[in-house]
């Protein structure tokens, strides 16, 4: 038990983890299961194991840091082990207005580096970017659409197009 709260403290000084993470890495040394429990256990009691905060932090810092949307942010917790449950109070904490105003911005950064390439290259690469970072494919086309309207390209091949 001793060495499973020394592998514990040791990751923790890293990083935050959540309690998976920590089971996985006592499992990986061989750490008995009843003394991971109890260690595990025992963290969570004094707070030094809080799945809840790891994942509000999380999706604060993901996506500020790198404008990731909810889906994106999801997937990662999933990843880490995170309860559904806490991953939707996590994640439902980003209103749709703010993840829009997150893709907004991601396009106003990334539009200059676009210009001078024809106007699908731009929205192609443009809602991709958005893509990758899981906004919905709807919200990404709208967001491209009204900033290169916004900057003066022509969007009517787009209504020919049937987007």
């Amino acid at each position: 038990m001793e060495r499973a709260r020394a592998i514990c403290l040791r990751l923790l000084t890293g990083a935050p983890r959540t309690r998976k993470q920590l089971a996985d890495a006592l499992r990986k040394r061989d750490v008995p299961d009843d003394a991971a429990q109890e260690v595990l256990s025992r963290f969570e009691e004094v707070g030094l194991i809080d799945d809840r905060a790891f994942a509000d932090a999380w999706v604060e810092s993901r996506h500020h840091g790198r404008g990731l949307a909810r889906r994106a942010l999801a997937r990662e917790l999933r990843t880490k082990g995170i309860d559904a449950a806490l991953i939707d109070e996590a994640v439902g904490r980003l209103g749709p207005e703010q993840e829009e105003a997150t893709a907004r911005e991601l396009v106003a950064r990334k539009l200059r580096s676009t210009r001078g390439l024809d106007r699908d290259k731009r929205l192609r690469r443009l809602a991709g970017m958005l893509a990758r970072k899981g906004y919905s494919e709807g919200l990404a086309l709208r967001v491209v659409r009204q900033a290169l309207e916004e900057e003066g390209e022509d969007m009517d091949f787009l209504v020919d197009e049937g987007i």
